[in-house]
């Protein structure tokens, strides 16, 4: 897997984890992210981010919307 693919695997696993953990739809998700940047912190993050389990990545996503005012 590429380096692309890698970030790409990862980005859809915290999607998916986040539409269960903050019981909301794909599209209220998506509209999170996107406001955020969560996909863009990922992919910057990537080279530590990928050393850590999803829960702890996640936890840590959190922490970052919530700073910019995110009400989750």
């Amino acid at each position: 897997m590429t380096r692309k693919e890698e970030i790409l695997y990862m980005q859809t696993r915290l999607f998916r984890l986040a539409v269960n953990r903050w019981n909301k739809t794909e599209e209220e998700v998506a509209a999170i992210f996107d406001q955020y940047a969560v996909c863009e912190y990922v992919e910057e993050g990537y080279d530590l981010l990928h050393m850590e389990g999803d829960a702890a990545v996640m936890a840590e996503i959190e922490e970052m919307i919530r700073t910019k005012g995110a009400v989750l």
